[in-house]
């Protein structure tokens, strides 16, 4: 409390008081310095809405649903050909490839900790998983399943009645249930603990130096928290960062707004080894061609962010910066399908 003040002409106590605080302050400045980073610490709880709290039952079907082709028109494609879980939960494509292998406008975004997002496709067009979980399944263009003959279809299903029944007593099987169970399994689809995650817990051998080079990077000069922030390295913003040659005005479809135009959801960064390609368009093949992108300040002057700016960066730096990116993927882990009825 005396920080702020002149020693001189205090007398002894206010002398020794500032001492007393002075050593305090010395010696537990590195102490705080040394905590963890709580803003990158995963949290332990999922968050659903009250109408669909999450259930082992209601995680359980929709993981069946998940990966059932009947949810799409020819019984040949479900959810999971195009969200595969050792791609990150994405296909590793440029872009889409709908059920008729047309090539579709955009990359299929990861699902990988979608439950902490308030905005779901890369326009944000839906506000709630449940709403977008539908949307594929009846799209003309990707899965292109009548709902009403996917009701019957899974109706005449005796297993599918029973897990209905258990993780949706009394509602049926219906669009409805369809989707919330399906947004329940999507939910648990969390990022794993990756070497990253035991740094910022305080081991501080989990990671390289380079990697912790990066991190300083990350935070300071390059910027990269302006839109990628806390845990799950996102603000959930949407934003133009400056890609040439894209015709796709993003997110001023959803909200006519000039500069939204061109501008596309941020995502999360967690699992980014097994996401390639990057971008909404897939232009990018690996982390470094996205680090030269940001370096010199996007392709595309119109409407770009105002957080977009050249940055200079040194070849360490560059690499210093993807050693961060991949300490943020865990290690591989073999997903079990489950048995369809």
């Amino acid at each position: 409390m005396w920080f702020g003040r002149s020693v001189k002409g205090l007398g002894s106590v206010a002398i020794a008081s500032f001492a007393l605080w002075a050593s305090l302050f010395f010696w537990l400045t590195p102490l705080f310095a040394d905590q963890p980073m709580s803003e990158y610490q995963r949290p332990n709880l999922i968050p659903a809405p009250a109408d669909n709290a999450l259930t082992q039952e209601r995680i359980d079907l929709g993981e069946l649903l998940f990966f059932d082709s009947r949810l799409s028109g020819s019984n040949k494609h479900s959810c999971a050909s195009c969200h595969i879980p050792e791609k990150g939960w994405s296909d590793g494509l440029p872009k889409a490839v709908n059920q008729s292998m047309e090539v579709l406008n955009r990359a299929t975004p990861t699902l990988i900790n979608t439950a902490y997002q308030q905005h779901y496709m890369w326009d944000g067009r839906f506000r709630d998983l449940e709403s977008q979980a539908l949307a594929p399944i009846t799209d003309s263009r990707e899965m292109n399943q009548n709902l009403d003959e996917l009701l019957l279809e899974l109706g005449e299903i005796s297993t599918y009645r029973a897990l209905f029944a258990r993780a949706y007593p009394g509602e049926d099987i219906n669009a409805s249930t369809i989707a919330k169970a399906l947004a329940s399994f999507e939910r648990t689809l969390v990022a794993r603990e990756a070497p990253f995650d035991r740094w910022v817990n305080g081991d501080e051998g989990a990671v390289s130096e380079s990697v912790k080079r990066g991190f300083t990077l990350f935070e300071g000069k390059a910027n990269c928290v302006a839109c990628h922030q806390g845990f799950n390295f996102t603000d959930g913003g949407f934003h133009n960062i400056g890609l040439a040659d894209s015709a796709d005005l993003g997110r001023y479809d959803q909200v006519p707004i000039d500069t939204l135009k061109g501008a596309f959801k941020t995502p999360t960064l967690r699992e980014i080894v097994l996401t390639a390609p990057y971008m909404h368009d897939g232009r990018y093949k690996k982390l470094d061609e996205v680090i030269d992108h940001y370096d010199r300040g996007g392709d595309s002057s119109e409407h770009l962010d105002l957080s977009i700016r050249p940055l200079f960066l040194t070849l360490k730096e560059k690499q210093d910066l993807v050693d961060l990116l991949e300490s943020l993927t865990a290690e591989p882990e073999v997903f079990v399908r489950p048995e369809l009825p």
